[in-house]
C-alpha cells in the first residue's frame, strides 16, 4: 500500500485555502502584470466621477467661502457688543474655529473611506455641510439673544469643519483612483476648478447682495441669503455622488483582501489601516503631505479667502471694490487651471508646484507693494501675480497628493496628513495675518507670511518624487485602452523557462 503524503492526510478543503493565499502572496511578491490586472478606463465613468466630485468640491467650498466673504457683517451680526477690531477678529477666531476640528473629521472619516468606500464617505460630508450651513443662516443674532448666538455660530462652524476634514482627501482620491495614469493631473485639476467656481459662486452672490442692498439691509437679514441657498445644493451635491459607482482601484483592493481572506480562513489579511498604522508606517509621506498643503493652504487662504477683507479693512477699499477684482483673477484662474493639469502631465508634477512656490517667494511682496497702490491696474497686477503662482499649485496639488500614499490609506493618510496642516496654518490665515498688521502696523506682513510659507514649500517639493505618468502606489496601472494595456503586457521581461 502506498504511504498516503501530508497533503492526503490533511483535510482537503484546508490544503485548498492555503493554496488559495500561497497563490495571492505570491502574486503580492512577484507582482508580474496580467492582462487582467491593468485598468482600462472607461472616459464616460471618469467624466462622471469628475463632474460629480467637482460638482460637490464646489458646493463644499462655496458653502466655506461665504463665511470669509461675509466676515465684516458677521462680526457686526454675532460681535456686535465689540469694537471693530475686535469684531473682525473674533470672526475669524471663529472661521479659524472650523479649521480647528478639520483633522478631527479625517480621522474619522478617512479610515471610514479607506474601510467602507470613497462614495459612502464623500455622499455624508455633503449632507454634513448642507446642514452646518443652512443652520447658520437661521441662527438669531447677537441683539437676539445675546451670548448664545455666537456660540451656535461656533457649534455650526464646527460641524462644518468637520464635514470638511473629509471631503478633500475623499475627492481628490476619487478622482485620482477613476483617472488614467497619463492624464490625472489634467482630470484631476477639475478638483480645483470646483473650488474655484465655489469661490466664484460664493464672492459673485456677496458682491450682488452688498451692491443691492444697504448695511442695515445686509446686517439685518441680507447675510442669511448665501447660507440658507446651501440647503437644495447640498441635495444637488448628494445627488450626483450616489449615483456613482465605487472606484476601480478601491474595487480591485476589496476583491483582492476578500480572497486572502477567505483563503486563509479566518486570519485578517486585509490591509485596510487604522489610525495607528497611518502614523507609524507612513510618517514620512504624512510629513511631506503637511509641508506641501501647509505652503499651499496659507498662499490660497491669503488670495482666495482673506484677500476682500484685507482690501477693505486694511487699505480702505469698497467691499465692492476687492471682492470684484478677485472675482475677475478666479475667472482667469479657472480658465487656465486645466491647462496647468495637462502641463504636469507632460512635464512632471515637481516642474509645476516648484514654478508655484517660487512665484510666491519672490513674487509676494512685489504684489502688495502694487496692490498698496490704490489703483485699479496696479490692485489688478498684484492680484495677477499672485494668482499666477496659485494656479501652478491648484491645477497640479490635486493629482499629487493622493500619490503620497498607497491605495489601502490613501484617504485616510491624505485626509488626517491634509486636514492637520489646513488646521494648523489654512485656517489660522486670515486671524494671523490681521494680528500681524495689528501688531507691526505694516500691510506688508500677508507677502512676508505668503514668502515664508513658500519657502517652506521649495524644500518639501524637492524632497518629493515624481509620480506623473506612473501608476498610483498599491494599484495597478490605468490606462486609456485596451492597446496601451497589451502594450504594458508585452513590454515586460519574459518569465524564464526552466
Amino acid at each position: 500500500m502506498t504511504a498516503a503524503g501530508p497533503e492526503s492526510q490533511a483535510d482537503p478543503e484546508a490544503v485548498k485555502r492555503h493554496r488559495a493565499l500561497f497563490r495571492v502572496i505570491q502574486r503580492r511578491e512577484n507582482p508580474k502584470l496580467r492582462r487582467t490586472d491593468i485598468t482600462v478606463t472607461d472616459e464616460a465613468a471618469v467624466k462622471r466621477a469628475v463632474k460629480a466630485a467637482s460638482l460637490g468640491n464646489a458646493m463644499e467650498w462655496f458653502d466655506f467661502g461665504i463665511y470669509a466673504y461675509l466676515a465684516s457683517t458677521i462680526g457686526h451680526v454675532f460681535f456686535s457688543g465689540a469694537g471693530d477690531t475686535v469684531q473682525l477678529l473674533s470672526s475669524f477666531a471663529t472661521f479659524a474655529v472650523a479649521f480647528l476640528v478639520r483633522p478631527i473629521g479625517g480621522m474619522v472619516f478617512g479610515p471610514m473611506g479607506d474601510r467602507i468606500g470613497r462614495k459612502k464617505v464623500l455622499a455624508l460630508t455633503m449632507v454634513l455641510m448642507a446642514i452646518g450651513t443652512f443652520a447658520i443662516g437661521l441662527l438669531p443674532s447677537y441683539a437676539a439673544i445675546g451670548f448664545w448666538s455666537p456660540v451656535l455660530l461656533i457649534l455650526f462652524r464646527m460641524l462644518q469643519g468637520f464635514s470638511t476634514g473629509g471631503e478633500y482627501g475623499g475627492a481628490s482620491t476619487f478622482i485620482a483612483e477613476y483617472a488614467p495614469d497619463k492624464r490625472r493631473g489634467y482630470f484631476g485639476s477639475f478638483l480645483e476648478f470646483g473650488t474655484l467656481a465655489g469661490y466664484v459662486g460664493a464672492a459673485g452672490l456677496v458682491t450682488i447682495l452688498t451692491t443691492v442692498l444697504s448695511t442695515p439691509d445686509m446686517d439685518s437679514w441680507g447675510w442669511r441669503i448665501p447660507f440658507l441657498v446651501a440647503g437644495p445644493l447640498g441635495l444637488v451635491g448628494l445627488y450626483l455622488r450616489l449615483k456613482l459607482d465605487e472606484t476601480p482601484a478601491f474595487q480591485k483592493m476589496e476583491n483582492e483582501n476578500a480572497r486572502a481572506s477567505e483563503a486563509a480562513d479566518a486570519v485578517e489579511t486585509s490591509t485596510t489601516a487604522d489610525l495607528g498604522k497611518i502614523f507609524k508606517d507612513y510618517w514620512p509621506s504624512l510629513i511631506l503631505c503637511i509641508a506641501l498643503v501647509g505652503a499651499y493652504n496659507v498662499t490660497d487662504y491669503m488670495l482666495l479667502s482673506y484677500m476682500p477683507t484685507y482690501l477693505s479693512d486694511e487699505l480702505h477699499y469698497s467691499e465692492t471694490h476687492g471682492l470684484l477684482i478677485l472675482l475677475g483673477v478666479m475667472v482667469f484662474l479657472m480658465l487656465i487651471i486645466n491647462q496647468v493639469g495637462k502641463l504636469s502631465d507632460h512635464f512632471g508634477r515637481k516642474p509645476l508646484l516648484m514654478a508655484g512656490m517660487l512665484g510666491f517667494f519672490f513674487l509676494s511682496a512685489p504684489s502688495f507693494l502694487l496692490i498698496g497702490q490704490g489703483s485699479i491696474p496696479a490692485v489688478i497686477a498684484g492680484m495677477l501675480m499672485l494668482g499666477l503662482s496659485l494656479v501652478c499649485l491648484l491645477g497640479t496639488m490635486s493629482a499629487a497628493l493622493p500619490a503620497l500614499f498607497p491605495t489601502q490609506v490613501r484617504y485616510g493618510s491624505l485626509s488626517v496628513g491634509y486636514n492637520l496642516s489646513a488646521s494648523i496654518f489654512g485656517g489660522t490665515t486670515p486671524l494671523v495675518i490681521t494680528a500681524l498688521i495689528a501688531w507691526t502696523g505694516s500691510n506688508l506682513m500677508p507677502a512676508y507670511y505668503a514668502m515664508a510659507a513658500a519657502l517652506v514649500g521649495v524644500i518639501a517639493v524637492a524632497c518629493m518624487k515624481e509620480t506623473a505618468q506612473k501608476p498610483l502606489a498599491g494599484s495597478p496601472p490605468s490606462v486609456e485602452t485596451k492597446e496601451e494595456a497589451e502594450e504594458l503586457v508585452q513590454a515586460q521581461t519574459p518569465e524564464p523557462k526552466f
